[in-house]
């Protein structure tokens, strides 16, 4: 492990060719996969990821290009990008220090605003024309022409042969599974392809200093906006407020409710291969409600 204040001296050396006062260096909690720092210099507060560069090859230049693409929509707010720099075996990622503050009252009407806009960024694929990371999986943005051949070739068979090969899922509901699969035709509505930051709960955004919403570590690429909404709703969900103003704002097609337990098989499966059997209850239950 490189020491922090060294890599960011060096990582801002390498960027902008001048040398930087260090003043504080504290770690940040909450990063299961990199180690997080906020650093305090003569050139402002930021963030700096440092990570193995062997292990997860592409991470900080995916995660980027992906807060870079974002933030070029004018839809939302994400912490600007610094650059990215390679030292010895590490990556490093260098973004702005939000400074979390007070969310406002209209706090989650303005970010299902935002978000609505977000969306209404499209594509003629479902897909990105690169691959990136949902937590520490790689994720395949292979791009597909319909919404079911992505959900199915790049979102769910990639994450059961995961699942599968550890021996972490069982052939009972592997089976179960390509009963669905077979359903899925007649289960998922077409639609056309929406920007999403892809990995969207509530440890992925925060209210800044101004009391409105900022994203932070996107997995994106071009998919389903029911699949984005669905999967706010996996962990407890948002505020009630977020849903009805983002209904009113960008209406989705009829009984899409009724659709959100689909569309959070993938994050489930993404679980399962990140953190073990706990999750394998609700893939099950989910399962069991459309396949007999």
């Amino acid at each position: 492990m490189l020491n922090p204040a060294d890599a960011f001296r060096m990582t801002w050396e390498n960027l902008m060719h001048e040398c930087p006062d260090v003043h504080e260096v504290k770690q940040l909690v909450g990063g299961s996969i990199n180690h997080v720092f906020r650093v305090e210099s003569d050139r402002g507060i930021f963030v700096m990821k440092i990570n193995s560069l062997a292990k997860y090859p592409e991470m900080f230049k995916t995660e980027a290009r992906g807060l870079t693409t974002l933030s070029e929509t004018k839809s939302i707010s994400c912490p600007e990008v610094i650059g990215y720099s390679e030292l010895e075996s590490h990556q490093i990622l260098l973004i702005e220090y939000i400074q979390e503050g007070k969310p406002l009252n209209d706090f989650f009407e303005d970010f299902a605003n935002r978000l609505a806009t977000l969306h209404r960024v499209t594509s003629s694929h479902f897909g990105l024309k690169y691959n990136n990371y949902i937590g520490r999986l790689s994720q395949d943005n292979t791009e597909e022409k319909t919404i079911l051949d992505f959900f199915i070739q790049r979102r769910l068979l990639p994450q059961l042969h995961l699942a599968v090969k550890s021996e972490t899922l069982d052939t009972s509901s592997r089976t179960k599974f390509d009963v669905l699969l077979k359903k899925l035709p007649s289960l998922l509505p077409n639609e056309e392809a929406a920007l999403l930051h892809g990995d969207l709960w509530s440890g992925n955004f925060i209210a800044g200093e101004n009391g409105t919403v900022s994203l932070i570590d996107p997995a994106i690429h071009y998919g389903s906006r029911e699949s984005e909404i669905a999967m706010t709703k996996l962990f407890g969900g948002f505020d009630h407020s977020f849903y009805s103003t983002y209904q009113n704002a960008f209406p989705m097609q009829n009984r899409w409710e009724e659709r959100v337990d689909l569309w959070n098989l993938y994050p489930l499966l993404v679980h399962v291969n990140l953190f073990g059997t706990s999750y394998i209850p609700d893939l099950i239950r989910i399962l069991n409600k459309y396949v007999v």
